[in-house]
């Protein structure tokens, strides 16, 4: 081998790790500055809330401060839009909700793609909602409200947290999975579903279980059935929608993503810290308090529970007609 080839080789051999050593440096020396997190919902709001217990978690496990930067409105897309435009290194995330996957079907025009243009990162939890009804309704169970629906098409009125929420498309996945006509009444928020529901001016409604939980424990409403896929430690004998509907689910979820371009190792130091933090008992806790599931998985698990839900509530929007307000 001539000398010219055998330096050659030599370099080759030397430069060939470089490209995985930078990322590894990069993502050792990842933050070297504070973080953001966008939050496309009010201060004090259930995402809100879940953000800054996310946001604590990692300003310790990074050694940065991370902040919490509400841009409410546009139901959520105020914020998704920040984040897509923001530089993608890490610095700005978003917090994902359930709301995104609603809105790449429900709204015609918007100037961006949530699947192409942000990068799952990591998701959190979901949110259980249960369907309730007054103590005066005469269904007690998933069958009996089916069949009191489908005797009395259009007569029962349907609460939920607003137009497009959870709880709405819970209802609306029901209706279209078995086939009954309900008449769905929107408020501004879940508490004053949860206030009109207990005086009796609506009949059933969907909402977070942490938003009536008092109510449900104080004998003023009557619960059903949760409508996650499996049952929850806190009421353990209230059976799912899905286990007289199967393959029912219908919760919201919140995540962390970032703009699309942002750097693998750098999404990785992040999902690794988000479920560390997932996996502690105390954070655990915290979530348990607010009426949440702790989740944890890889950026690419995220990314398809992200194609399956927008999948999934397009058919919903489409089926019923929903429009943005």
């Amino acid at each position: 081998m001539n000398l010219a080839r055998r330096r050659f080789l030599q370099s080759a051999a030397v430069a060939a790790p470089l490209p995985a050593l930078f990322r590894i440096a990069r993502a050792q020396t990842y933050p070297s500055r504070p973080v953001r997190i966008l939050v496309g919902f009010t201060a004090g709001s259930g995402p809100d809330i879940v953000a800054r217990l996310i946001g604590q978690w990692l300003s310790e496990r990074l050694g940065q401060q991370v902040l919490i930067e509400n841009r409410p409105g546009g139901a959520s897309n105020i914020a998704t839009e920040a984040a897509v435009r923001a530089a993608p290194d890490g610095y700005t995330l978003l917090l994902a909700t359930s709301g995104n996957a609603v809105n790449a079907s429900l709204y015609e025009k918007l100037s961006f793609n949530f699947i192409r243009d942000i990068a799952p990162v990591a998701v959190i939890t979901r949110t259980p909602h249960v369907m309730e009804v007054h103590p005066s309704f005469p269904a007690k169970t998933v069958p009996e409200f089916t069949a009191y629906a489908k005797a009395n098409p259009g007569k029962v009125t349907l609460a939920s947290a607003g137009n497009s929420s959870p709880g709405h498309l819970a209802g609306e996945l029901l209706r279209m999975m078995v086939g009954i006509d309900l008449t769905h009444v929107p408020y501004r928020g879940a508490s004053q579903a949860v206030i009109d529901l207990v005086g009796g001016q609506v009949q059933v409604a969907i909402v977070t279980l942490a938003s009536s939980i008092e109510q449900i424990r104080a004998g003023k409403l009557r619960p059903i059935a949760m409508t996650t896929e499996t049952r929850l430690d806190l009421l353990p004998d209230l059976p799912t929608v899905s286990e007289f509907v199967p393959g029912f689910e219908a919760s919201g979820w919140l995540g962390v993503g970032a703009p699309s371009d942002t750097p693998r190792d750098v999404i990785g130091r992040l999902n690794r810290e988000i479920n560390a933090g997932l996996a502690d008992s105390g954070l655990r806790a915290k979530f348990a308090d607010l009426g949440l599931t702790p989740i944890a998985g890889s950026p690419a698990d995220f990314g398809k529970f992200i194609d399956v839900e927008t999948d999934k509530w397009a058919k919903v929007v489409n089926f019923a007609g929903i429009k943005p307000e």
